[in-house]
């Protein structure tokens, strides 16, 4: 009976726990303000405390998550409101790196070493200060780099080349079942799939580990095991010849 009371009680904690984080958002550990990583840590604390101890009444745990939910949602509202207390609450990003190098004082204010720095810039891509136009700490801890002109990556725009719009792939198969509400978003039909499997020499969906379309007819297809093909279909669904 007790066995049974406690994993009541763990599966209603997880599932409050849960919806009250698919409220406040989708933010990862790395992303999350100062103030969110609190709300967190105390959240994560109070929700143990009714799984752990029958003693103590669900609702008792459950109130303070809701509690912590409510403070949540005024500290974001209010910090859209009033720029000060955005600062306030979350600070706000710090030029670590500038045109004449790293600035020394901002270190000593964020409680960084030139490691701390070195380790971020890496993180970015970069493994040299020269390589750097400015480098700033954002309120997140996560540091954003600006490169220099002879250093930035080299895109299409860059050299004055105009191309196609990357597209979204639709996933049709996945693990060997098949999305039918994504086939009807690729306007295909279970005939035009049956014309791709004839072309990759596929007999079963259960063949294949993935297989997704795009808006400009590409096909990727991957059986289990195997390397992956591509195919291209027109806009209509049928197979090229």
């Amino acid at each position: 009976m007790v066995m049974l009371t406690t994993i009541f009680r763990v599966l209603i904690i997880y599932l409050v726990v849960l919806i009250l984080y698919r409220i406040m958002g989708k933010r990862q550990l790395g992303q999350m303000q100062p103030f969110e990583l609190v709300l967190t840590l105390i959240i994560a604390d109070l929700a143990t405390i009714p799984m752990a101890e029958i003693s103590v009444p669900v609702l008792h745990g459950i109130i303070p998550l809701l509690t912590l939910t409510l403070i949540h949602f005024v500290l974001t509202l209010l910090s859209k409101f009033s720029n000060k207390f955005a600062n306030f609450l979350s600070g706000k990003p710090v030029i670590v790196i500038n045109p004449d190098g790293i600035d020394y004082r901002a270190l000593k204010n964020l409680n960084l070493s030139v490691d701390d720095v070195f380790e971020a810039i890496r993180g970015c891509g970069f493994f040299s200060i020269e390589q750097i136009q400015y480098a700033i700490m954002e309120t997140n801890g996560k540091m954003t780099v600006l490169p220099k002109g002879q250093f930035s990556p080299l895109t299409p725009a860059t050299v004055g080349k105009q191309v196609e719009e990357s597209v979204i792939p639709i996933n049709i198969i996945n693990e060997g079942k098949i999305n039918k509400q994504n086939l009807q978003v690729a306007k295909l039909s279970e005939i035009d799939l049956k014309k791709i499997f004839e072309q990759a020499k596929i007999k079963k969906v259960k063949e294949i580990l993935v297989l997704t379309v795009d808006k400009s007819g590409g096909v990727y297809l991957q059986k289990f095991g195997e390397k992956y093909q591509t195919l291209q279909i027109s806009p209509l669904g049928q197979v090229e010849e």
